[in-house]
């Protein structure tokens, strides 16, 4: 099991009782420095003064979502980390949520509801399996390829791929798993 002790969370989510259960999740798997914020300002705000190394952040909130939020981290001017890994939580898991969400720039995808196990099954890919940054005229985070394919034969692998979307429902089942 990883040591987490040195992991600096930071946990989004409007839901009190939902950032509660997340800092205890965290909290069981050795974590000690979880700051909470309650909506996607709140975030910006928070990173501005607390390093976190990982965020958990909830897609539904209101006055600025989750996806805004991992919007304005990953191309905002003044994003205080544009490169921070960002766990996205929520109860839609419709493949267009899914693509929506890799496409802002998260790094993984947590279908609520959530267990230490698939908590500590994102954290660990973060960690164990780091993708690079990419950055185009379009997006700009983690690479949202997660495997090679033999498949590609030309010069832009990150081209639209032959079933047109980029992402094999393959690839959603393992963003949805974890794996």
């Amino acid at each position: 099991m990883l040591n987490l002790e040195r992991v600096n969370f930071l946990v989004v989510d409007d839901n009190k009782h939902m950032r509660t259960l997340v800092g205890s999740i965290l909290h069981a798997l050795g974590v000690k420095s979880i700051i909470e914020a309650e909506d996607g300002a709140d975030a910006i705000r928070v990173l501005r003064s607390f390093p976190a190394d990982i965020v958990i952040c909830d897609w539904n909130m209101e006055p600025l979502d989750g996806l805004d939020f991992v919007r304005l981290v990953r191309t905002g001017k003044d994003s205080p980390n544009p490169y921070v890994p960002i766990i996205m939580l929520t109860g839609h898991t419709e493949m267009h949520r899914v693509l929506e969400a890799r496409d802002a720039g998260i790094n993984e995808f947590l279908a609520k509801p959530i267990s230490a196990k698939s908590i500590y099954a994102r954290i660990t890919s973060i960690i164990e399996r780091p993708r690079p940054y990419v950055r185009s005229k379009r997006f700009f985070g983690p690479d949202r390829r997660r495997k090679e394919s033999d498949r590609f034969n030309g010069p832009d692998r990150r081209k639209q791929d032959a079933n047109g979307d980029g992402l094999s429902p393959d690839e959603v089942a393992r963003l949805l798993s974890g794996k």
